[in-house]
């Protein structure tokens, strides 16, 4: 028999709040995309004011301001215990928990609707500001990609070990928005701990990328580079571009002279240099460039180690202005006044709060990645350790999405260097004699340089013997995956490396 009946259940569920979610994404948040999620919240809360040192409100956080990494790697904290203790964890119950009994009360009203829900990270992130749940995530990403992206996402797949990968991320990064490489090699060279021989390496690399010429540092080498794709880089094309300053002059006898061609050759040579492109860059876009600001510094401490410190700069200073809330509470009359008045205190609140609890946790991940690739900071690229999200996660006690979400769009400003935290982790290889992991690019690394030194000894070593080679220093690799890195780093097999040192 068919029919309709009422029936009461009893479970248990994972109720993610307003406030909840917006402790979450405080976390991958930019410090530029904060500091306007900040500036709205200032301007839709009363309650709400800058803690500039005045006496007119009562500080209710105090942000974490460093850490020192010693010889030994154990992290202190140079700030108060208590809360300090305590870093965010993006799972809902420990978040939820650590709400004061009024600010819960203030949620579940919410939920029920008894409390119009005021507006806040939700709706900044609908208007554009980088939200990620419901129909945002649908959404497809319409904006124009930069010329960083495509040159990065290049870098990506260029088979590049580690320590080159870094060499040309730092590149990529001194590129303007025309294309052109602005930077001394010698200075990335002393900055990165490598030759400079290597720094050229890899930028001939880049000179590969698109769009063709991306990444010259100077207007002939651009234009040289889109000849040499169009097999039209000779002798003459050359001088030519050597003497520009006479082409501006329009002194074409004395380019003639200088090229050795005719009146006719020089004006086909001078007509395909129009047709070629001086900006290679300004076809992207989308975004205007803007200057990396680090969240946190690395420096040496005289003590020995690191010192790790947030970027006061990029930290949010907010309080509730209690004073002013006690002076609008007693002044509301209707159950409406009162419910909105409640309402701005407790997002006031909460938000003061996950402010807080967000400069501990990145500074909390930031000194584990340090500790970590302290080798690097020390003695440059070649030393990058194999690390994982799940190791950091581990080391101190925090869920893998938690640090996922710290690394991304977050910044450390080091002796070496500015680079995005998520710079620091890189896959690892197992050792067969149960020690150390090995990185993967490292290992790329070693199999390029015994590739590259075959010409000195005259034997040209198969998969099959690097295999051997590798497993005999403690590296568990399986032929397969030699191949796959020597065609990454687009390496041909032993059999056409042989036939071309007979050849040559």
């Amino acid at each position: 028999m068919i029919g309709q009946r009422l029936e009461v259940r009893q479970g248990q569920g994972l109720v993610i709040t307003p406030q909840l979610q917006q402790a979450i994404k405080l976390l991958q948040l930019s410090n530029l995309e904060l500091e306007a999620f900040v500036e709205g919240e200032l301007e839709r809360n009363p309650l709400l004011q800058r803690d500039e040192g005045d006496a007119g409100g009562e500080p209710t956080n105090e942000p974490a301001e460093a850490a020192a990494l010693g010889e030994a790697g154990e992290l202190q904290f140079t700030e108060p215990s208590g809360d300090a203790e305590r870093a965010m964890d993006a799972r809902a119950e420990d978040m939820h928990d650590d709400a004061p009994p009024g600010e819960r009360d203030a949620d579940r009203k919410r939920d029920a609707g008894e409390i119009g829900e005021q507006p806040g990270l939700s709706d900044w992130s609908r208007a554009g500001g980088g939200g990620m749940d419901g129909e945002d995530m649908e959404r497809p990403d319409t904006r124009e990609i930069t010329l960083w992206e495509h040159l990065q996402a290049q870098a990506s797949s260029a088979g590049f070990s580690a320590a080159d990968h870094a060499i040309a991320l730092t590149l990529i990064d001194a590129t303007d928005e025309g294309g052109y490489l602005r930077g001394d090699l010698q200075e990335f060279a002393d900055r990165l701990g490598v030759d400079l021989a290597r720094v050229e390496a890899v930028l001939t690399v880049c000179h590969g990328f698109e769009p063709t010429g991306v990444m010259a540092r100077s207007a002939p080498e651009c234009l040289r580079l889109q000849l040499v794709e169009r097999n039209r880089f000779d002798p003459a094309m050359a001088a030519l571009l050597d003497n520009l300053e006479l082409l501006a002059r329009r002194d074409l006898s004395a380019l003639r002279k200088v090229c050795g061609v005719d009146a006719e050759d020089l004006n086909d040579m001078i007509a395909e240099l129009k047709g070629l492109t001086p900006r290679p860059g300004a076809g992207f876009g989308g975004e205007p460039a803007q200057m990396v600001v680090p969240d946190v510094h690395v420096r040496p401490d005289p003590a020995g180690g690191w010192r790790v410190e947030l970027n006061s700069d990029t930290l949010p200073r907010l309080l509730m202005d209690k004073r002013y809330h006690g002076v609008v509470a007693a002044g509301a009359r209707s159950n409406t006044e009162k419910a909105f008045v409640a309402d701005c205190a407790a997002q006031a609140s909460w938000l003061v709060k996950s402010l807080d609890q967000r400069a501990k946790t990145i500074l909390k991940v930031g000194s584990e990645i340090v500790r970590q690739q302290d080798a690097f900071l020390a003695f440059g690229v070649e030393f990058l350790r194999p690390l994982n999200l799940k190791t950091v996660a581990d080391a101190i006690g925090m869920h893998e999405s938690t640090v996922s979400r710290v690394t991304s769009n977050k910044y450390v400003s080091t002796p070496r260097g500015v680079f995005e935290l998520k710079f620091f982790f890189t896959a690892a290889i197992q050792s067969s004699d149960g020690g150390a992991l090995h990185s993967a690019e490292a290992v790329r690394h070693r199999i390029k340089s015994m590739i590259d030194n075959e010409a000195a000894d005259g034997d040209v070593l198969s998969d099959d013997r690097i295999v051997e080679i590798l497993n005999e220093t403690g590296i568990d690799i399986a032929r397969r995956t030699v191949a796959k890195y020597r065609e990454a780093l687009r390496i041909p097999s032993s059999v056409q490396r042989r036939r071309m040192m007979k050849a040559g």
